[in-house]
This record gives structure tokens, C-alpha cells and sequence, in this order.
């Protein structure tokens, strides 16, 4: 089988309950026949102080349960809505020409595919110290991090292909810095140390009520000159990378651009997988502000359609600024006849102006 037939999302779903018991229902429902690569909770702690005891809870009974195959453990702080607590799962049906190990650095798994076509990274859960750092701190630290287990397994920076990065209280200030332009700085200071000749990652960059910085990464080195990943623009939109000042905020006197693609495809003899980065209403570089939610949700498909092309949409992940907004969100993605696992969280877009974002998953040449 191509890798894009091996490649699985799922999403899992469970009603409000406690904790532990919520964690217990969604980690039963795992799949049996696939390696585990990445499991990502979403839920609604109170404070900064639970946020922690449950991660480390959620770490403990995966190690519990994969005692020598962790995967990649995520814990985000984003109310789920309709549900107490959802888990996706990104995992992979190998075959005996795959090889899939996993590995542990300083507290933090990652898992490594290896076959014919190339070797693929799935790290993540990276985090700084969210009681003593600030936010600019907790991005040096968890690049830090990536930089580590990146050469440790000997990945290029700029083989990172998809990159989630989850910022508290996104659009804050501490004093005169915002939250997202202090990340954002710092991932372009990160990012300054090679060449970026392919584009930038596809990315997501978006607001957690609690938690501090989190980041997730995919990374890819091909093998073979039928696979390869492509950057994907989209014409009705300037490239993130190429903001002009004007729509930045600052931090530290600094206003570098986010540095990520609108999608990037990884193809394998012809079958793509396409990242979708975190997509909303804004055309050129400007948020189509005033509009109203259904209208910035359609011009937010639209550019998500701009990017696939005829590709078919697998997964989406839906951020919603305000959780009243999610009848009228669920109604009006009905009207596109998905047939899809999706999930809503509530979550500060990287602009007050924007009320909706989008982010998903989608294939090319994989139908069913």
C-alpha cells in the first residue's frame, strides 16, 4: 500500500464525566490493528495547576499502556464543545516493508517511520515551564527541544512538513508584547538557522485558554524521486511568510512575519497527503472583518477549496471564538455533505477580528 493509504486520523468523542474516567472511555476505543503515532486530548482544565496534573496523568497511563511503544502525547487546553473530552489520533497500518520504533528524549516520546520511500518524524507535546517562563521563554525552550530530538535522529529543521503550535491567551499582551508576535520571533529566529528552498511548514498557530506554548511537528526525508512534498499557495491569499508590518503586532520592538505555508503535500508516486495549516476569512492579507460568522465560515471553506483542488477533505479541526457560534458552525458544514470526522473547540483565533478557523487533513488519488 502507498503511504497516503497507510497514513490514519481518527477522532474520538466522549460526554462529560470525570477525568480520569473520560481519559479511560477514549483510550479503550484506540484501534487494534494500527501503530499509535500521536494521540491528542482536548479538554477544559480550571487552572494552570490542573492542566499539569492531568498531563501528567495522561502520561502515565499511556506509558501504562504502551510501555515500549509510546506514542506522541498532546494535552491541549481548549473547551470541546458537545462532549467532555475528545481525543484524535493520528495513527499507521504498516506492512513488513515499514519499520516503526519508538523512542523517548528527555521525558518526551516520538515515534520514526521508516520504509522504501523515506523516514518520517512524529514528535511533539514539546513544552517549557508554564509556572516559571513566560511565553517568550516557553518558545526558546520548546524549539530547544525540537532542535534536540530533530539532530538526535538527524532530520534537518527544514524537513519539518507540518507543525501545530498551540500559544495561551494568544492575542495577549505581556506589557507591550503580544503573545503570538513573541512566539513568532522566536520561531523565526529558529527557523533562520538553514534554508527554507521548499517552503516553510504548513502550521497552525492558535490560541489555548491555558497551557502555555505547546508544539507538535511532522518531519520527512524522502528517498526516493517519486516522493517529495510540495509548499501549496493559495492565490487569493499573500503567503503568511510575505505579511507586511502592517497587519503584525510586536514584541521586543520585533514584528517578524509567521513562517509557514497555507498547505504543504507530501506525494508518493502520485497519491498526496495535503496538510492544511490553520485557515480563516482573510483575502489578500486582510480579515474580512464585519462580514458575520456564516460569511467568514464560507470564504474560510473557500480558500480551504482553493488550496485541495479536487483533493478529497479526511479530517477538520474546527476553532471557533465563541463557543455560541457552534449550531450555526455544525449546521452550515452539513450543507457540505463531508461525511467526515470533525471536531469544534473554542479557541482565540490569532486576530480579535476573526471569529472561525479551520485546519485539516485531505488526500489526492485516495478514494473512500
Amino acid at each position: 500500500m502507498n503511504y497516503c493509504e497507510k497514513i490514519k486520523y481518527h477522532i474520538y468523542f466522549t460526554k462529560q464525566e470525570e477525568f480520569e474516567l473520560m481519559a479511560a472511555k477514549l483510550l479503550a476505543r484506540l484501534p487494534k490493528d494500527e501503530s499509535i503515532l500521536r494521540l491528542i486530548f482536548f479538554g477544559n482544565p480550571s487552572d494552570n495547576e490542573v492542566y499539569i496534573d492531568r498531563s501528567e496523568k495522561l502520561s502515565k497511563r499511556i506509558q501504562e499502556i504502551f510501555p515500549c511503544s509510546q506514542p506522541v502525547v498532546s494535552y491541549v487546553s481548549q473547551p470541546t464543545l458537545n462532549n467532555g473530552l475528545t481525543l484524535e489520533v493520528h495513527s499507521y497500518k504498516a506492512d513488513d516493508t515499514d519499520k516503526v520504533s519508538y523512542h523517548v528524549h528527555n521525558g518526551f516520546p516520538y515515534v520514526i517511520v521508516n520504509n522504501a520511500a523515506g523516514r518520517f518524524l512524529f514528535a511533539g507535546g514539546f513544552h517549557g515551564n508554564i509556572s516559571l517562563f513566560t511565553i517568550e521563554q516557553q518558545s526558546v525552550e520548546v524549539f530547544r527541544q525540537i532542535c534536540e530530538v530533530l539532530h538526535k535522529e538527524r532530520f534537518p529543521i527544514e524537513s519539518i512538513i507540518r507543525q501545530w503550535n498551540y500559544i495561551e491567551r494568544i492575542t495577549d499582551f505581556d506589557g507591550y508584547d503580544q503573545h503570538y508576535q513573541m512566539f513568532n520571533n522566536v520561531r523565526s529566529n529558529f527557523y533562520s538557522q538553514t534554508t527554507w528552498d521548499n517552503g516553510y511548514p504548513a502550521a497552525t498557530g492558535i490560541g489555548t485558554n491555558l497551557g502555555g506554548v505547546l508544539v507538535d511537528i511532522d518531519a520527512a526525508v524522502f528517498c526516493q524521486s517519486e516522493c517529495f512534498a510540495t509548499p501549496i499557495d493559495n492565490t487569493l491569499q499573500v503567503a503568511a511568510h510575505a505579511y507586511s508590518s502592517e497587519v503584525l503586532e510586536v514584541a521586543q520592538e520585533q514584528k517578524t512575519t509567521p513562517k509557514f505555508e497555507r498547505a504543504k503535500s507530501m506525494t508518493f508516486n502520485g497519491k498526496s497527503l495535503i496538510y492544511i495549516s490553520g485557515t480563516a476569512a482573510i483575502r489578500g492579507e486582510k480579515s474580512l472583518n464585519g462580514v458575520g460568522f456564516k460569511r467568514q465560515l464560507q470564504i474560510t471553506m473557500e480558500n480551504i477549496y482553493e488550496l485541495i483542488a479536487d483533493a478529497e477533505l479526511k479530517m477538520l479541526r474546527v476553532y471557533l471564538k465563541d463557543k455560541t457560534d457552534y449550531d450555526e458552525a455544525k449546521t452550515l458544514l452539513e450543507t457540505y455533505k463531508l461525511n467526515i470526522p470533525i471536531s469544534y473547540m473554542v479557541a482565540d483565533v490569532c486576530r480579535d477580528e476573526l471569529l472561525i478557523e479551520i485546519e485539516g487533513i485531505a488526500m489526492q488519488g485516495i478514494k473512500g
